[in-house]
């Protein structure tokens, strides 16, 4: 049997939304129209090996992941934004952290449409 876990959780987003529905859909709004632009930016500045920029907008996309009970991906962006602070740092993996973080987010953005088509 392939038991398929939940990317998102929105039990933290719920408490602190106090159960508006109105709230809660407008910031899975806010979070399914950032996506893109995080994805979009962090492959232009890993491109451009702009380590600095990468680990900014990985900090801000932490924020995002995070109110989503997106626990897995958000100590991943924590881990690439550390290690784009640290200038000495081998790089080479900062595309397998991308990478996550889109297919994790194409699968999060799918569960988020259910929900708010389910209200």
């Amino acid at each position: 049997m392939n038991i398929k876990r939940k990317l998102i959780d929105l039990s933290y987003l719920k408490s602190m939304a106090g159960d508006s529905k109105e709230l809660i859909n407008e910031m899975i709004g806010i979070f399914i129209s950032q996506i893109p632009e995080f994805i979009s930016q962090m492959k232009s500045y890993y491109e451009d090996k702009d380590w600095k920029n990468l680990g900014l907008i990985a900090h801000k996309a932490k924020s995002s992941v995070a109110i989503m009970g997106m626990e897995d991906q958000s100590v991943l962006l924590k881990e690439l934004e550390l290690e784009c602070k640290n200038e000495n740092t081998d790089n080479s993996n900062y595309k397998e952290y991308i990478d996550k973080f889109e297919r994790d987010c194409d699968i999060a953005l799918q569960e988020l449409e259910k929900v708010i088509k389910s209200k």
